[in-house]
C-alpha cells in the first residue's frame, strides 16, 4: 500500500496561502461540512498526478485552478501542489529514497506547468510512468472521491479491468508490451 504523508499546496483553487495537510495513517479519509475543501483535495492529488481535463478539476479552463482573488486577497498567478509519499518499502521501485516528491506548477499567464520528482525537473510522462508504477493514478481505485462508486458499478466490464489493473500495479506492463 502507497502512503501519502503530506500535501503542500500554495495558490490551487481555494489554497491562497501556502498550506500543508499532515497525514499519519495510510488510509486517510477526508470529511468535512459542504463548502470546507475537501473537494479541492482531492483536485489537488489528482493534478499533481498529472490530470489534464479542466473538467475533471471541476473547472473551465485551467486557469480556473489557480487563486482567483477575494475581496481581502489578490489574485495569484501560479499554483503548485507537492505530494509527498513514503518510499521506505519502495512503493516506486524506480525511486531509491525514502521519501518520494511530486509536484506540479501551474503560470497562469504562460499557461504552462512543471513537473518535478524529488526537485528534479521532469515531463509529465515521467510523473505518470512513476505513479504507473504504484498503481496511484487519477482513475485508480486509490482515491475515491464523491461519485467514484456509482461510476465504476456502471462501468463495463473492460473499464473495470482497466481499474484493477491500475490497482494491481499492472497497467505499467500492458502499457509496456503495447510500446514493444
Amino acid at each position: 500500500m502507497i502512503f501519502l504523508k503530506r500535501i503542500e499546496a500554495y495558490g490551487f483553487k481555494s489554497f491562497a496561502e501556502s498550506t500543508v495537510l499532515n497525514f499519519d495513517y495510510a488510509m486517510t479519509g477526508i470529511v468535512g461540512p459542504n463548502g470546507s475543501g475537501k473537494s479541492n483535495i482531492n483536485d489537488a492529488i489528482m493534478w499533481a498526478l498529472g490530470e489534464q481535463s479542466s473538467k475533471s478539476l471541476r473547472g473551465d479552463s485551467m486557469e480556473d485552478i489557480v487563486f482567483s482573488g477575494s475581496s481581502d486577497r489578490k489574485w495569484l498567478n501560479m499554483a503548485e501542489v507537492t505530494l509527498v509519499f513514503d518510499n521506505s518499502k519502495r512503493a516506486f521501485s524506480s525511486l531509491e529514497f525514502n521519501e518520494v516528491s511530486i509536484t506540479r506548477k501551474y503560470f497562469k499567464t504562460t499557461k504552462e506547468s512543471e513537473y518535478y520528482i524529488n526537485g528534479a525537473r521532469v515531463r509529465l510522462k515521467d510523473v505518470q510512468d512513476v505513479a504507473l508504477e504504484t498503481g496511484l493514478t487519477k482513475s485508480s481505485l486509490a482515491i475515491i472521491s464523491q461519485g467514484s462508486i456509482s461510476n465504476f458499478v456502471e462501468s463495463s466490464p473492460e473499464q473495470r479491468r482497466k481499474l484493477f489493473d491500475e490497482a494491481a500495479g499492472v497497467a505499467r506492463y500492458k502499457k509496456e508490451k503495447m510500446r514493444l
